[in-house]
């Protein structure tokens, strides 16, 4: 592979465009999955007056707001990478409530939240209508290789090292499940576009051959 340094303005503005290029008659349901240190909610937020220029409008939905209850994600421990792997995303509320309204023909109604998790109850964020041509971008990590509905996907990609460095100590059990996701999903083959983040601040594309 190739990787070719980007300024952060000039990825939105791709990221953006082809996101735009889209059919205007139906919802596009975006995928910015990466891990925390890749700041993957901070491009879903930068890419909405972007789009909304372009005539689409957006909503941003974070993954972490689609957890699972504590009483299910720490059945078996805080610290366990695979239960984190596996289980601590509602991948089945994602999908109906999220995901599934933009189907074709769908309602256009999204909740933009379900739970929160630092409060351990249910969100009270009211449901949402995004119109036909709207444009979801859902952040979060670990979100590929589920067989979640994604019309376009983006993977913002850390080497081990840069991972490993910039995850918080009180994190680091998370890595191998990283790892694992780097080897099953195998994102950087199945994304869309792969941007390379081991600093946000100097993002560079990855060219696959």
């Amino acid at each position: 592979m190739d990787i070719r340094a980007i300024s952060p303005a000039l990825l939105v503005e791709q990221l953006a465009d082809r996101i735009a290029a889209f059919p205007r008659e139906a919802w596009v349901r975006v995928a910015l999955d990466g891990a925390p240190p890749a700041e993957p909610w901070r491009l879903a937020r930068a890419l909405i007056d972007p789009l909304r220029l372009r005539g689409r409008a957006a909503l941003q939905v974070s993954a972490r707001d689609y957890l699972r209850p504590a009483s299910l994600r720490l059945e078996f421990g805080r610290t366990d990478p695979d239960v984190f792997y596996d289980e601590w995303l509602d991948a089945k509320g994602l999908i109906r409530e999220v995901l599934g309204p933009l189907e074709p023909g769908g309602s256009g109604k999204v909740l933009p939240a379900l739970w929160d998790a630092e409060r351990d109850r249910a969100s009270r964020r009211e449901y949402t209508t995004l119109a036909p041509g709207g444009v979801l971008l859902l952040d979060g990590a670990l979100l590929l290789g589920r067989g979640l509905p994604f019309d376009f996907t983006a993977h913002f990609w850390l080497s081990s090292a840069a991972l490993a460095r910039r995850t918080a100590p009180d994190d680091a059990w998370t890595l191998p499940a990283y790892d694992r996701y780097e080897s099953e999903a195998d994102p950087l083959n199945i994304a869309d576009i792969v941007v390379r983040m081991d600093d946000p601040r100097h993002p560079a594309l990855v060219e696959r051959f």
